[in-house]
């Protein structure tokens, strides 16, 4: 890792990526925060060789470090640039502040892209508009008749894979009924403030913002919120090229309107799933099934989510039980599956 964070300030780095990628402008929006010359390639069938050079996966993003080291997972890279550019921080000093920046940083890679990836491919309209825009991306050459029919392609495979992240006809509603509680929760803690947490972004934007700019790009829910909700588009753009106008918030400040959104969202749903998903990957089960508010959601398990859950909790642990922050994750329901 130290090749990765060996500063070479007259080299770009690569960032490998696709508009339509919740990880891949997650990591582009925070370079462009830190301002660190880089280069956004879009990844398509004319860049395919050169990113199988560096890529151990076959996801995105892909960012080529000037050492030409590759490295694909999100949180990750923007953990390890923070530390090689601490300049205007994205970790609040407060401690409570920092952890829920944390905890909604997990949030937005786990459960918010449920929301994306169930409610791109859910209807018709958004399945046709996704899957156009990635055959556009991927073979911008092509013929109409050919782009036609590689959408077509596109469409069905994405639609089938739903179930990767828990939708199916079971959890379909409560996926959606928590993205539309969600966009009206934030759409309040957002018209006081240009960030989540105040007056710059965090280390949470960046992960919730990569998803809801990809929930926003799609049909259905581009008109839902750029009809009813003007502060969180306000950020949804802002985020694009995201600065500091303000300094972070005291959790006192954040309260009123962010702990509803995390009892709710987090609290209720997110980590009560995330202890299901953990124990079945634990118990070695093919499914996990877990009551939700009073609902039962069932899926496969997701083993990566597993590995991050773990990496959380040792983030909790670092914190020595600080007495602040502990009062907030038992009041929202958090505390019993970071102990």
């Amino acid at each position: 890792m130290a090749d990765f964070l060996a500063d070479m300030s007259d080299h770009k780095y690569r960032i490998y990526g696709a508009e339509l990628s919740p990880y891949s402008v997650k990591v582009r929006s925070y370079f462009r925060f830190k301002q660190i010359p880089h280069q956004w390639i879009i990844r398509s069938a004319a860049t395919m060789d050169e990113f199988a050079k560096f890529a151990k996966l076959p996801i995105i993003p892909l960012l080529v470090t000037p050492q030409l080291e590759g490295a694909q997972d999100s949180t990750l890279v923007i953990e390890q640039l923070e530390a090689l550019h601490p300049k205007d921080s994205i970790y609040p000093e407060d401690t409570t502040v920092n952890f829920v920046s944390t905890l909604l940083e997990e949030f937005g890679d786990e459960w918010a892209n449920k929301w994306m990836f169930h409610c791109r491919w859910a209807r018709d309209i958004d399945q046709i508009a996704s899957a156009g825009r990635i055959a556009q991306l991927t073979q911008p050459d092509a013929s109409s008749e050919q782009l036609g029919e590689l959408t077509e392609q596109v469409r069905q495979r994405m639609v089938g894979r739903v179930g990767f992240v828990g939708s199916n006809a079971e959890t379909a509603p409560q996926i959606e009924a928590s993205l539309h509680l969600a966009l009206e929760q934030l759409e309040v803690h957002l018209e006081s403030r240009p960030y989540l947490l105040g007056g710059r972004p965090s280390f949470g934007d960046f992960s919730l913002w990569g998803q809801l700019y990809n929930v926003w790009t799609d049909p259905t829910n581009c008109a839902l919120i750029e009809a009813k909700m003007p502060s969180l588009l306000a950020w949804i753009q802002r985020m694009l090229w995201p600065r500091i106008e303000g300094d972070f918030e005291s959790w006192e400040s954040l309260k009123p309107t962010l702990k509803p959104f995390i009892k709710a969202q987090i609290g209720e749903l997110f980590l009560p799933w995330t202890q299901a998903n953990a124990d079945a990957i634990a118990q070695g089960k093919d499914e996990l099934s877990v009551q939700l508010n009073g609902q039962t959601w069932t899926q496969k398990p997701q083993k990566y989510h597993a590995k991050s859950y773990q990496v959380l909790r040792k983030k909790y642990a670092a914190l020595n039980s600080h007495q602040a922050t502990n009062e907030l994750l038992q009041k929202t329901g958090c505390l019993g599956a970071l102990i």
